[in-house]
Order: C-alpha cells, then structure tokens, then sequence
C-alpha cells in the first residue's frame, strides 16, 4: 500500500472512531430539559417543590414545607381547598402540583399545568430557566399575557 492511500485510510478510520465516541458521548449525556430536574422552593418560601421526568414529560411533586402541621389540626397539612372533596384530605406533602411539562427548547418548558393548593385552581403554566438555579414559572388562564409569575430558587440540600 502507497503512503497516499494509508493515508486516505487513516483519515477514513479516524472519521468513524470519532462519529462514532460522540454518538456514544450524545447518549450518556443528559438532555438539556432535565437541566429542571431537582428541588426547588417557590417565591413565597413555603414548599420545596421536587421535579422529576417521567418518561418524557416533567412533573413536581411538594417534598418541603415550611410549616408541615396544620395548627388547627395538629396533624399534616392537606389540600384543604381543592375543589373536589374527596381530595381535601390529601396530605400536601408528596402532592404533584406540575404537571405534564415538556422541554420545548431555549430553556423552556410548556403544555403543563400547575396547582395552587392555597386557592384550589389548576392553570397552564409555562417554566422559563433565568439561570442554573432561578426558575420562573408563569401560570395562566387563556394567555400567558394574564397571568402570573413566580420566581423558584434551586435549593441545596444538605446531607
């Protein structure tokens, strides 16, 4: 074999060997989507809010609270003002209040819902990524433009 043609075999050889380490580095890497997965504390500091992918989709569940007990009660806080009553006596911690989002691009989730146990209602909600560890999540009836936005920081948890 001629040096020009070992040559043109090399570069053929290194052309497979290198497509083919980044389809395996493409498939170990993670989704930029689930750059939302993780524990987050809502605007008002009172629940830490846990988001998990299931399949495809992204979902989060309260894990947090900052006042689990109800006082009247003494016992766990529940979703006392969902609409339907069988489920007012839920637990709110272990609760999914996102539901169904999915990773639209440009750090951005949409098509999902999330619940707001202080007033019982479920909107569409929109979650924009400000940075690494800031969320905004918009909820809205209709259009975006008439709803409401609230601002979650990531939270570090400590072991």
């Amino acid at each position: 074999m001629n040096l020009h043609l070992k040559i043109n075999h090399m570069k053929k050889i290194s052309i497979v060997l290198g497509a083919a380490l980044m389809c395996v580095l493409m498939a170990f890497a993670p989704a930029s989507g689930d750059r939302l997965l993780g524990v987050w504390q809502s605007g008002s500091g009172k629940a830490g809010v846990k988001i998990e992918k299931i399949g495809t989709k992204y979902y989060g569940k309260i894990v947090w609270l900052k006042e689990p007990i109800d006082p009247a009660t003494s016992k766990p806080k529940v979703d006392k003002n969902n609409p339907d009553e069988k489920m007012r006596t839920v637990p709110l911690k272990g609760y999914r209040i996102l539901k169904d989002f999915t990773y639209k691009d440009n750090d951005e989730w949409g098509d999902g819902t999330i619940y707001d146990p202080e007033n019982g209602s479920t909107y569409k909600s929109v979650i924009k990524m400000k940075d690494n560890n800031t969320l905004d999540i918009r909820g809205y009836i209709g259009v975006q433009a008439l709803g409401r936005t609230d601002t979650w920081k990531r939270m570090k948890l400590g072991k």
